[in-house]
C-alpha cells in the first residue's frame, strides 16, 4: 500500500509539472528562465524546495542530535540572507537583465573573470554537488524503507537502483523540462514537504508525550534544558562567534549568488514578484528548525543510548514515530526533496554551459535552439557522469562528506567578493577581479588542507567560517588598492536592459526588517 501510494504521488506531480509548464517556448529565455514568468509563490517553493535535500533533513536533524538547538543558525540566519538579496543583489541582477550570474561578471569586468567563475561553479557541480545529492539521498531512500528488504535486493544493488531511479527522473525534469518545470514541480512538492516535515515532529512529540503534543513539548525540554541553548560554545561545530564572520558570507554566497538557488528570483516576471518570492522563502526559513532540527532532537530525546551514528537519528525517528499509512506520502514527499536538488543543480549547469561556454567560446554564431539543444547533451551526459559515480561515494573513506562541504570555500567566497565589489564600485578593473578569484581559491585551499592538517592540527586552527571571513577580508582590500593603482579608464555603469520591470515591492523593507527582527528575537529567546 505504502509503496502504492508512493508512486501515485509521485506520478501525480509529473503530470501536473507537464500540464503547467508543457507550453514553455523552446528559445533560451523560455528553457533557461522559464520564459522570465515565475511569481512569487512559485519562487518561494523553488527557492525552499532546492535548498531542502537529505542533506539537511538528514543531516542536519543528525546535528542536532548531537549537538542540539543550536545548529539552527543554518537555517535562520538564511533568512537574514535572503533578505539582503532581495534588497541589495536582485534589483541590480533584474536590472541587468541577467541570465546566470557569470554573465554580470562578463559585464562588470571582461569574458575572461566570467569564463573563470563559470568554470568554478561547473566544478563544484559536477565533483562536489550532484553525486553527493545522488548518493545521500539513494542511502536515505534505502535506509528508510527498506528497500532492499522489500525489492530482495542487496545493500549495494539497491543503492544502485535508487541513484539511477532519481537520476533519470531528475534529468527528464531539469533537460528536457526547462527551469519552469523544474520549478513548478518544486512548487508542488514544497507544499508535501511542509505537510510531510511537520508530521515528523507532530507525531514525535505526540509519541513522546504519551498521545499529548504540549507533553511531549515539556518531557523533551526537562530532560535535557542545556540542549535549548542557540549559543555555541568555541567546541561546537559552529561556534556563536562564526555568525559574525563567516556564517552571513556562506549564506549570502548560497542565497544571492549561487547560480543553483537564485536562477529561480532571476526568472522572476518583474522585481515585485520575485522580491515577494524571497521574503516568502524567508519567513518559511524561519520555522526551518521545526522540520530540520526538533526531530533531530526528539530522536535524542528516544535514541540517545542506541544511536552510535547520528545521520541514523531522523530515519530511525520517522520509522518509529509515523503510522505506517503515511510512510508512502512521505516516501513521495523526500523523493521530491532529493529530486529538486538533483535537477536543479542540473539544470543550472546546463544553463551555464550552454550559454557561459558553448556560445561564448565553442560557437558564437550559434541561433537559441542549437544553445538549448547542446545544453541538452551535456545536461545528459553529465547526468549519466553523476549517476555512475555516486554510488562508489558509498568506498570513500569516513568523512569525505564533510570535506566536500568544507573545500566549496574555494570558490564560494571568491566569487562572492568579486560579485559585491563589482556592485559597490565604479573603477576597479578586471585585472583585480581575476587577482582575488584564483588568490582566493588557492589561498583557501592551502589553508584548510594544507597548513591546517599538516602543520597547525585540527584542534589548533581557525574554524574554517573565520577563514573565509579572513581571506573575503583580505581579496577586498587587495581589490580596492589594485582599482586606486590601476583603475578603469571608464566608470562601470549598470545598463538598464528592460527585460523586466524592476519597480520593488513596496512593503520590501519593512517586511525585510521584521523577518530581521524575528531572527534576532529567537536567538534572544533560546540563549
Amino acid at each position: 500500500m505504502a509503496f502504492i501510494i508512493f508512486l501515485a504521488c509521485t506520478a501525480a506531480v509529473a503530470l501536473i509539472t507537464y500540464y503547467l509548464s508543457g507550453k514553455t517556448k523552446e528559445t533560451a529565455e523560455g528553457y533557461f528562465l522559464g520564459g522570465r514568468s515565475l511569481t512569487a509563490g512559485v519562487i518561494a517553493g523553488s527557492l525552499l524546495l532546492t535548498n531542502l535535500s537529505t542533506e539537511q533533513i538528514v543531516g542536519l536533524n543528525g546535528q542536532a542530535f548531537t549537538e542540539g538547538i543550536l545548529v539552527m543558525c543554518w537555517e535562520t540566519l538564511a533568512a537574514i540572507a535572503m533578505v539582503i538579496t532581495a534588497l541589495f543583489l536582485l534589483p541590480r541582477y533584474l536590472k541587468g537583465g541577467i541570465t546566470t550570474v557569470p554573465q554580470f561578471l562578463e559585464t562588470r569586468y571582461d569574458t575572461m573573470t566570467k569564463t573563470i567563475a563559470t568554470g568554478l561553479f561547473l566544478s563544484g557541480y559536477v565533483v562536489i554537488l550532484l553525486p553527493i545529492v545522488l548518493y545521500s539521498g539513494s542511502l536515505a531512500i534505502v535506509t528508510m524503507f527498506d528497500v532492499p528488504e522489500v525489492l530482495g535486493l542487496s545493500h549495494t544493488a539497491a543503492l544502485w537502483l535508487c541513484v539511477w531511479a532519481i537520476g533519470i527522473i531528475g534529468t527528464v525534469y531539469a533537460v528536457f523540462g526547462g527551469l519552469k518545470s523544474v520549478a513548478v514541480s518544486d512548487s508542488i512538492n514544497a507544499i508535501g514537504l511542509l505537510i510531510g516535515g511537520i508530521m515528523i515532529p507532530f507525531f514525535g512529540l505526540s509519541y513522546i508525550g504519551d498521545g499529548s503534543i504540549m507533553t511531549g513539548i515539556s518531557n523533551l525540554y526537562h530532560s535535557a534544558p542545556e540542549r535549548f541553548n542557540s549559543i555555541g560554545g568555541p567546541d561546537a561545530s559552529v561556534p556563536f562567534s562564526t555568525i559574525f564572520t563567516g556564517m552571513m558570507l556562506v549564506q549570502l554566497f548560497y542565497w544571492g549568488t549561487n547560480q543553483a538557488i537564485i536562477q529561480r528570483a532571476l526568472a522572476a516576471k518583474n522585481l515585485k514578484e520575485g522580491q515577494k518570492g524571497l521574503l516568502l522563502a524567508a519567513f518559511f526559513k524561519i520555522l526551518g528548525p521545526l522540520i530540520l532540527v526538533i526531530p533531530g532532537m526528539i530522536a535524542y530525546y528516544i535514541f540517545k543510548d542506541e544511536i552510535t551514528v547520528a545521520d541514523q537519528a531522523y530515519p530511525m525517528l520517522v520509522k518509529t514515530v509515523l503510522p505506517v499509512a503515511l510512510v508512502g506520502f512521505f516516501a513521495a514527499v523526500l523523493f521530491g526533496a532529493i529530486l529538486s536538488s538533483f535537477n536543479s543543480a542540473l539544470n543550472s549547469s546546463v544553463t551555464l554551459f550552454g550559454l557561459d561556454i558553448y556560445k561564448e567560446h565553442i560557437n558564437k554564431d550559434a541561433d537559441e535552439q542549437t544553445v538549448v539543444r547542446v545544453g541538452k547533451i551535456f545536461g545528459v551526459g553529465l547526468a549519466f557522469a553523476a549517476m555512475f559515480i555516486a554510488p562508489f561515494i558509498a568506498k570513500a573513506p569516513n568523512g569525505l562528506f564533510g570535506y566536500l562541504q568544507e573545500i566549496n570555500g574555494c570558490y564560494s567566497i571568491p566569487i562572492l567578493t568579486i560579485i559585491i565589489v563589482g556592485y559597490l564600485t565604479k573603477y576597479v578593473p578586471a585585472i583585480a577581479a581575476k587577482v582575488a578569484i584564483i588568490l582566493g581559491s588557492v589561498l583557501y585551499f592551502i589553508s584548510q588542507f594544507i597548513l591546517k592538517p599538516h602543520v597547525f592540527g585540527d584542534d589548533n586552527y581557525l574554524h574554517f567560517l573565520h577563514v573565509m571571513a579572513i581571506l573575503f577580508v583580505m581579496n577586498v582590500i587587495i581589490m580596492l588598492v589594485i582599482g586606486m593603482v590601476k583603475p578603469r579608464k571608464v566608470a562601470f555603469e549598470l545598463p538598464y536592459t528592460e527585460q523586466v520591470d524592476i519597480t520593488p515591492y513596496r512593503f520590501v523593507k519593512p517586511v525585510g526588517l521584521a523577518i530581521v527582527i524575528i531572527v534576532v528575537l529567537m536567538y534572544a529567546y533560546f540563549s
